[in-house]
C-alpha cells in the first residue's frame, strides 16, 4: 500500500506569523507611523555626518583662533609685563600644547611643546577633501583615547602664512560624544513629532476613508442584501472618491447580476419542478397523434408532421428552457440546412401570415447555411416572434436578406415597426432585463444570442428607430449559393383546410 501523506501542519511560516506581528504592525495607520518615524530618523542619519564634520571644524577653528588671540596679547606687551609663565598659562587655557606660526617661509616657534609629547596625527583645515571631511569625526570618536592632534589653518588676528597648533583629541572627543547625543535626541524627538504629524493627516485623508470603504466591502461580502451594506459616497473628487463612486457601481452591478442568477434559479427550478407533468402530457399528445394517424383520413394525415414536429419541439424547449436556467445549453449539432424552409417553419410558429404580420425575404429557395436544425429554429422564432409582437396594429412586414461576409452567412432581418425603447436597449441582451414589451421576461434575445455565439457567431442589433428595427445574425460558413438582388417577394403561408 502506499504511504498516505500526513495531513497538513501549520508551516513554519504560518507558525511565525503571530510572532512577526509583534515586530511588524498589521493595520495600516500603525504601519504608516513606524514607517513616517523611520523615514525621518533616516533622513537624520543622512545629514549626521555633516553635522558633525562641521561641528569638528568649527570646534578646531576655535581652539585656533583662541590660541592666536593669546599669543597675539602676549606677543604685542610693550612692557613685557606678561611672563612666560603667565603666556604659558594663557596658552594651555586656550587647550593647546604647543603653537607655531609661519612668515614669509619661516616658521616661528610661539610655544613649545612638551619634549615628551606623542606624535600627534596631522588635520589641515584648509585644504580637506570632502570624504577626509566627512570622516573626520567619527575616526576621532573611535580613534582611540589619550591622542594628540596638529591642527593647521590660516591666521586672523595676525599676519602669516597659516598657524600651527598642537592640542589633545580627549576635549575634542567629548565635545563631539556631546553634541552626538544632543543631535541624536533632537533627531528622534523631530522624527516623533513629523512621524505624528504625517500619520494625523494621512490617517484623515487616506488611511480612514480607506478603512471605510474596507468595511463596506466587508459588510456586503457578508450581506449583500442589506441595503446599509451599501458605501456611502463622501463626494470627494481625488483618487478616494473615485474609489467610492466605482466600488458603488460595481455592488449595484452586482445586486442586479445577483437577483437576475436568482431569477434564473426560480425559473431552472420552477422548470424542473414542472417538466415531469410536462413530459406526462407530451406523451399523452404523442400517443392520441399515433392514434390519430391511425384513422387514415387524408386531412389528419396531412396534418400530422405538423402536429409531431410541434410536439418534438415543444419536449425539446421544456427540457432545453431548464439547461438554460442552470446555465447550460447543449452544444450545437451544426448541419447543412435550407435556410428558406427553416425561415418557413419559425415564420409559422412565430405567428406571421399573409394577413398580419408578413415575412418578406430575398432568399433563393435552395440557398443553405451551416446551423443546429433545432436552436436555429429556436433564435428565428425569437427574432420574428418579437418583430410581430413590436408592430403596431398586428400589421407590418419583417425582411430577410441574406450575404456573405468574411467567409460566414449573415442573416439581416428587418422590421418597420416602431423601434425599441431606451429601457430595453441598456440591457438588450441581459435575461430579465432586456424585455421591450409590459410583461416580457427577456430571455428571447438572451437565449438566442447563446445560442448564436455557441455556433461561433452572434447576434448583434444594427439600428433601431422610428423607421424600424434590424438585427443581423451571423452563423459560421458562407452560403451554399450566393443570394444575388432581385425583386422583393413575398411568400404566402399556407393556410390549413
Amino acid at each position: 500500500m502506499a504511504d498516505v501523506p500526513p495531513p497538513p501542519t501549520e508551516t513554519p511560516a504560518t507558525a511565525d506569523r503571530p510572532s512577526r506581528r509583534w515586530l511588524w504592525p498589521g493595520g495600516l495607520s500603525a504601519r504608516l507611523l513606524v514607517l513616517t518615524i523611520l523615514f525621518v530618523v533616516g533622513a537624520g542619519m543622512l545629514v549626521l555626518p555633516a553635522t558633525l564634520a562641521t561641528f569638528e571644524e568649527q570646534w578646531l577653528l576655535d581652539r585656533i583662533r583662541a590660541a592666536e588671540l593669546a599669543s597675539t596679547i602676549a606677543e604685542a606687551d610693550p612692557g613685557r609685563r606678561v611672563t612666560a609663565p603667565v603666556r604659558q598659562q594663557m596658552l594651555e587655557n586656550a587647550g593647546v600644547v604647543s603653537v607655531a606660526i609661519q612668515t614669509d617661509g619661516m616658521r616661528r616657534l610661539i610655544l613649545a611643546a612638551p619634549s615628551d609629547l606623542r606624535e600627534p596625527y596631522l588635520v589641515d583645515l584648509r585644504t580637506q577633501k570632502p570624504i577626509s571631511w566627512m570622516t573626520a569625526p567619527f575616526k576621532t570618536i573611535f580613534g582611540g583615547d589619550d591622542r594628540m592632534v596638529r591642527v593647521i589653518a590660516e591666521p586672523r588676528f595676525r599676519s602669516g602664512e597659516f598657524i600651527d597648533i598642537v592640542m589633545p583629541e580627549q576635549p575634542l572627543k567629548e565635545a563631539l560624544l556631546a553634541y552626538l547625543g544632543r543631535l541624536v535626541l533632537i533627531t528622534l524627538f523631530v522624527s516623533l513629532g513629523a512621524g505624528l504629524a504625517v500619520y494625523l493627516a494621512l490617517n484623515a485623508f487616506l488611511v480612514r476613508p480607506m478603512q471605510k470603504i474596507t468595511l463596506a466591502m466587508e459588510r456586503f461580502r457578508a450581506d449583500p442584501e442589506n441595503p446599509e451594506a451599501r458605501v456611502v459616497l463622501s463626494g470627494r473628487r481625488d483618487e478616494i472618491g473615485r474609489a467610492e463612486a466605482e466600488l458603488d457601481r460595481m455592488q449595484s452591478d452586482l445586486i442586479a447580476a445577483l437577483n437576475s442568477r436568482a431569477r434564473l434559479a426560480a425559473l431552472g427550478e420552477a422548470v424542473a419542478k414542472i417538466n415531469h407533468d410536462l413530459r406526462n402530457m407530451l406523451t399523452s399528445a404523442q400517443i392520441a397523434s399515433d392514434r390519430l394517424a391511425a384513422i387514415g383520413d387524408p386531412k389528419v394525415a396531412q396534418a400530422m408532421p405538423r402536429l409531431e414536429r410541434a410536439l418534438d419541439r415543444a419536449i425539446t424547449l421544456a427540457t432545453d428552457v431548464m439547461a438554460y436556467g442552470k446555465t447550460i445549453e447543449a452544444p450545437p449539432a451544426l448541419q447543412v440546412l435550407p435556410l428558406q424552409a427553416a425561415l418557413d417553419a419559425a415564420a409559422e410558429d412565430a405567428g406571421l401570415s399573409e394577413s398580419g404580420v408578413r415575412l418578406v425575404d430575398r432568399l433563393e429557395p435552395e440557398v443553405r447555411v451551416s446551423a443546429d436544425p433545432d436552436q436555429l429554429h429556436r433564435i428565428l422564432v425569437n427574432l420574428l416572434r418579437n418583430a410581430r409582437e413590436a408592430m403596431p396594429g398586428d400589421a407590418g412586414e419583417v425582411q430577410v436578406a441574406l450575404r456573405e461576409e468574411n467567409g460566414a452567412s449573415v442573416l439581416r432581418l428587418s422590421d418597420n415597426g416602431p423601434g425599441l425603447p431606451d429601457r430595453a436597449l441598456a440591457h438588450l441582451f441581459q435575461p430579465f432585463t432586456g424585455s421591450a414589451r409590459r410583461g416580457g421576461t427577456g430571455l428571447g434575445l438572451a437565449i438566442s444570442r447563446e445560442l448564436a455565439q455557441a455556433h461561433g457567431g452572434d447576434l448583434v442589433l444594427v439600428r433601431t428607430g422610428p423607421e424600424g428595427t434590424v438585427f443581423e445574425l451571423v452563423l459560421p460558413g458562407a452560403p451554399a449559393t450566393p443570394a444575388p438582388d432581385k425583386p422583393k417577394r413575398t411568400r404566402k403561408k399556407k393556410t390549413e383546410a
